[in-house]
């Protein structure tokens, strides 16, 4: 994993202003890649990039790296790499060192830009064609890594994260209405190619972009099938663990340690077992965060399950106290970029500081299950709601009932989830998205609530449809952002391997029923893992999240000076006298509407964060 800057600026001549802003540039993201900084100038174009060694620690694999003609930087990973290798030797390319690095600069010389498509991994990366005059970017299938850019006048800059564009001549800090009102009403921390800043853009997953003769064009190079089969449960579920496990191997290799975040859900169970089912003799260390006290969320007993199932997993685990919190505050939010829009990135924060107080350099971590395996519970209203438009309404009533009882919950909420599935059958899900958008939080914004299109018309059944825009457009890229800054604030690489595109591929293709039966969520997940994770996670009922007292407690304890500081601002499209009503009946003693006091709180803060210089 690491950093990269650059950009093609024939405006920029001097060479000691080229090195100078490509340094300040790597600088301020120096924690992404601690092991080695390298430079290249070319004519118009500089590259830079901040090493985090993970596969051949050689300086001979340090970047930019260079190969007949092509000149490459890259954050990231290509997990099968070895396998491309050994197909790329066939064809008579050779290679000098043991990197991935080297692999994606041979598939490209080979396949051209279509090498993205034979490539399994994560990946942001600038490549240089010295013959076509071509920079050709790209950025992995779900945009687990970062990319972004301006482009203005034939001027290109790119890079990791903000902070390296901050530090460049075409960034101004003009904020984009449109995403801080997502971001206030929906918590979405990304949206397509849109960022916190108009003049600001992002390289949107499986898309790649060529700059050539001053112009830049990008284009979507992968999309998820939503056609599905009537396979057997039988037969998915014995793929579906051979998909899951390969991804494991795959995900394993590194030429340094690696180790695992455990919070006792499923997910994250679900890969530290495997790690110790297929490594029973490999040392493997797991970290987990848990709040102790009344009312607090401590998962240990369920993580306690898969360290008694499996003794080479040698267990690491903290409980944040205020005093943390307050110390470690200033050095999460710096990092994080964007104003987060929970407290539970805070809480990753730690998982990450912990393992990285044991030396780790790569973890496994569970996002994306959730998405695409109809994890979270309003996906069963869109199943619900499939089967009252397929005209069974048996089917419809069974779901619900077995829902129902597998979530003993109150009377209304039960008739809630009747309601929302009925209502999912009965308007368009952009409907429902701008519904939610403009009513379900208080809307703080002057001017229209309308916003453009929330969502992306697509194919399939309405549960696929569903988990489509959670995996591609809502829920998992903004988890990926947490993921992704909160590792690399410690210069940890961290691995998704639920996000092997092959498994997701094979999972969105699975009928409905073998994601959702009977009350029963990722049902292919759970049943794949038996005899490899322990059953009383596989049976477990409710579902926690990674659920942190943030919002509750920290605004009105550690935190309470940021409200103070909220009420009095003048924050950018708001209306100053809802923002103080809002966080004034929060102060009271009402959680209503404790997610959006947050979001408040951390826009002002991060509308206030001075790290520019």
């Amino acid at each position: 994993m690491c950093g990269i800057a650059g950009f093609f600026d024939p405006q920029l001549a001097a060479a000691d202003q080229k090195e100078s802003t490509l340094q300040k540039m790597l600088e301020s993201i120096a924690h992404r890649g601690p092991d080695y900084r390298g430079t290249w100038h070319h004519g118009a174009l500089s590259f830079g990039h901040n090493r985090l060694s993970i596969i051949d620690l050689s300086e001979a694999a340090n970047q930019p790296f260079h190969y007949q003609g092509l000149s490459l930087i890259f954050n990231g990973e290509i997990y099968n790499y070895k396998e491309i290798r050994l197909e790329l030797e066939k064809a008579g390319l050779s290679f000098s060192t043991s990197s991935d690095t080297e692999v994606i600069c041979a598939a490209y010389k080979h396949w051209g830009e279509s090498c993205v498509s034979q490539f399994m991994g994560m990946w942001a990366f600038a490549l240089w064609d010295e013959s076509k005059q071509k920079l050709f970017c790209s950025r992995d299938r779900f945009g687990i890594k970062p990319f972004y850019y301006q482009f203005e006048n034939g001027r290109f800059y790119f890079g990791s994260e903000y902070k390296a564009l901050k530090k460049g001549p075409l960034f101004k800090e003009d904020y984009n209405r449109d995403h801080i009102l997502r971001y206030l009403q929906l918590g979405w921390l990304t949206f397509e190619d849109q960022t916190f800043y108009q003049n600001l853009q992002a390289l949107p997953e499986a898309h790649n972009l060529v700059l050539q003769h001053g112009k830049i064009k990008s284009y979507r190079y992968w999309d998820l099938p939503l056609a599905q089969s009537n396979i057997s449960f039988e037969e998915a579920q014995e793929n579906w663990r051979e998909l899951f496990l390969n991804s494991m191997e795959q995900h394993m290799r590194a030429d340094t340690p690696v180790g695992g975040c455990l919070s006792g859900g499923l997910d994250s169970s679900a890969i530290c077992s495997s790690v110790g089912y297929l490594y029973p003799k490999l040392d493997f260390n797991t970290f987990t965060i848990y709040y102790s006290g009344k009312n607090e969320v401590d998962e240990r007993p369920w993580a306690q399950h898969v360290w008694d199932a499996y003794p080479n997993l040698k267990s690491f685990t903290k409980s944040p106290k205020q005093n943390d919190l307050l110390e470690s505050f200033e050095h999460f939010f710096h990092h994080f970029d964007v104003p987060p829009a929970g407290s539970s990135p805070l809480s990753q924060y730690f998982v990450m500081k912990l393992a990285k107080e044991q030396g780790m350099k790569v973890l496994l971590d569970g996002q994306g299950a959730d998405e695409y395996l109809a994890g979270y519970d309003h996906s069963f209203y869109r199943l619900a709601a499939g089967e009252l438009l397929a005209l069974n309404p048996k089917g419809f009533v069974q779901e619900l009932e077995a829902f129902r009882d597998l979530r003993p919950r109150s009377l209304s909420k039960h008739l809630g989830s009747y309601g929302k599935s009925v209502l999912s059958s009965l308007v368009s899900e952009e409907t429902l998205y701008q519904f939610e958008y403009r009513y379900y939080l208080p809307f703080m914004a002057k001017g229209p609530k309308n916003d453009p299109q929330l969502w992306q018309p697509v194919g399939g059944s309405r549960l696929n449809q569903f988990l489509y825009q959670l995996t591609n457009r809502t829920s998992l890229p903004s988890l990926l952002h947490n993921e992704d800054r909160n590792s690399m604030t410690f210069s940890i690489e961290s691995r998704v391997p639920f996000l092997d595109h092959r498994l997701v591929e094979y999972s969105f293709q699975l009928p409905d029923s073998h994601k959702l039966h009977l009350g029963w969520s990722k049902r292919v997940l759970r049943e794949s893992m038996r005899g490899i994770m322990p059953s009383e996670i596989i049976d477990r009922k409710d579902k926690k999240g990674f659920v942190t007292p943030g919002e509750s407690k920290w605004l009105r304890g550690a935190f309470k000076p940021l409200l103070e500081d909220t009420k009095k601002a003048e924050l950018p499209f708001l209306i100053k006298k809802k923002v103080k009503s809002v966080i004034e009946d929060y102060e009271k003693g009402s959680s209503k509407n404790a997610r959006l006091v947050w979001r408040l709180a951390m826009l002002n803060k991060w509308v206030n964060h001075k790290y520019l210089s």
